[in-house]
């Protein structure tokens, strides 16, 4: 098995990669996704943030509303803490079942969004960075995602840079251009992963 740690900043085209790379066959660890799992209706995980947070931060339905908890998150990084104490720990376990069950000669792919803030290197036996110039990503935010420049910035800024997320890579997937030259740059690091499994 080879386990891969998938990152790069907001707007850089993580998830186009993500999806190319599941295209060819890697098994697809998604964290974003599992932490909206964990915590679902129905769930400890989803328990334990009302029990710490109140039933302010549900939804009529029972459902999270995750506009209210990140009105109350991120504006107090202790509240932050201890909603991450929840989570966190809940994301790993369940992406440690998902490997697990894996194939023996897989290629799991770890989509971490946060994995250079978070230190999270070690834990991979490679990074692959997804990465674009701050003024493409700010382009595509705005264009794509309807944020104004202010909203991309600062989402931006709260992230690792560039350089930080570079510095951790093992290999780089530079999505500056356009979306057609990214299949044939992620087919060339498909080949070179499946080489590094042999």
């Amino acid at each position: 098995m080879l386990k891969i740690g998938l990152t790069g900043g907001i707007g850089a085209g993580k998830s186009e990669v993500s999806r190319l790379l599941a295209a060819h066959g890697a098994v697809i660890v998604d964290s974003d996704v599992i932490a909206r799992e964990v915590v679902a209706p129905g769930t400890d995980g989803l328990r334990a943030v009302v029990a710490e947070f109140g039933e302010g931060v549900l939804r009529p339905d029972g459902s999270l509303d995750r506009p209210a908890l990140g009105a109350v998150v991120f504006a107090d990084p202790e509240r932050l803490r201890a909603l991450n104490g929840i989570v966190h720990p809940l994301v790993r376990a369940r992406s440690a079942e998902l490997e697990a069950a894996a194939a023996p000669d897989a290629v799991v792919v770890h989509d971490v969004p946060l994995l250079a803030e978070n230190g999270l290197a070690p834990l991979y036996d490679l990074v692959l960075v997804v990465d674009a110039e701050d003024e493409v990503r700010i382009d595509r935010l705005v264009r794509l995602r309807g944020m104004t420049e202010q909203e991309a910035r600062a989402r931006m800024a709260a992230q690792a840079t560039r350089a930080d997320r570079l510095a951790v890579a093992g290999l780089v997937i530079d999505n500056s251009g356009p979306l057609e030259a990214l299949a044939p740059r992620v087919d060339e690091v498909w080949d070179e992963l499946k080489s590094r499994q042999g």
